[in-house]
């Protein structure tokens, strides 16, 4: 047991006993030495003033007039906690292209100095935990505080936007709803009041944001979710149906075990095939999926998204015939 730990359950134990506790059981129940027990009592006692009273013959306990009042102070949390924490904090850190780095940077070495004190010194090899984004896009720092702040102030938000399908930019009045983290990059999900309805913006195409003193629209949980989480992926809506792809014996048990819908169905076939069932709203993004899998997935319905699909592949197979 490291010594945050310890001082935990040392604490527990003489906060629900009713009679002194012998040294003897407080060793077993820690785990340790007796001279480890009595620098432990005196470490609670000492500094971080608990009311322990009694002695190494007759057993200690916390004074009944103080020790229903008496919490440990600060943050206290076991070894395994705090490296799950700085793990988390790290991945964070490295899945968000440095944008975030400066922000939870004292997060970080206050969780390091926490575990120096009460890890024996022993370093977190947080270098052994790699973190590999996979096509992440550059964000301005500057334009994500804003976007970030106006979101959890509930503040309303201009900006210029520039569209990544027509490069167009345009200028956007929008009270934020949700900042969200999808493959590797950052959304905004807002309320634009121009154009009076919910709408997605990538947050590495949005430029000079500024925080307005008006107050946020707020737009009910169960609307958002209806509106931007009913459909396939980050260019959802109302979904317009759904589409059936049925993939290879060879990728079936690859795709059976991954998430693509909250409410995707799927089965395997007789054959040993994998039949996939999605609600889309918008296609381009779900064929961008399928198409990854090559010869492994076919298309079956709807119709259009399958022809859809025949026509991209023929302009993919048209560059290796010149």
């Amino acid at each position: 047991m490291e010594r945050i730990e310890r001082i935990h359950a040392l604490h527990r134990i003489l906060s629900a006993a009713r009679y002194p506790v012998t040294v003897q059981r407080l060793q077993e129940e820690l785990e340790c030495s007796r001279a480890t027990v009595y620098r432990d009592l005196a470490y609670l006692r000492d500094y971080l003033m608990a009311p322990v009273v009694g002695n190494g013959e007759a057993g200690f306990r916390y004074d009944t007039s103080e020790g229903n009042r008496f919490e440990l102070p600060g943050l206290w949390l076991s070894s395994e906690e705090l490296h799950s924490l700085l793990a988390a904090q790290q991945l964070l850190v490295r899945s968000g292209g440095g944008v975030l780095s400066n922000a939870l940077a004292p997060l970080q070495q206050r969780i390091e100095k926490l575990l120096d004190e009460h890890a024996g010194g022993r370093r977190v090899p947080v270098e052994r935990v790699r973190v590999v984004p996979h096509r992440l896009r550059r964000l301005d720092e500057a334009a994500f505080r804003n976007v970030a702040t106006a979101v959890l102030d509930r503040k309303q938000l201009v900006f210029d936007y520039r569209a990544r399908s027509t490069d167009e930019k345009t200028r956007r009045h929008v009270s934020p709803q949700r900042l969200t983290h999808y493959r590797d990059n950052w959304y905004l999900d807002a309320w634009d009041h121009e154009r009076e309805g919910l709408r997605s913006f990538a947050v590495d195409r949005i430029a000079t944001g500024r925080v307005l003193d008006e107050p946020a629209r707020d737009v009910p949980d169960d609307e958002l979710d209806r509106q931007l989480a009913s459909s396939y992926g980050i260019f959802s809506g109302t979904p317009k149906g759904w589409a059936t792809i049925v993939f290879s014996p060879k990728a079936a048990r690859w795709v059976a075990d991954e998430h693509w819908h909250s409410q995707q169905q799927g089965r395997f076939l007789p054959d040993g095939r994998y039949e996939l069932k999605v609600p889309y709203s918008t296609g381009r993004e779900l064929l961008m999926d399928v198409m990854h899998y090559g010869s492994d997935a076919e298309i079956i319905d709807p119709p259009v998204l399958r022809e859809q699909a025949r026509a991209l592949l023929a302009l993919a197979l048209s560059n290796y015939e010149r």
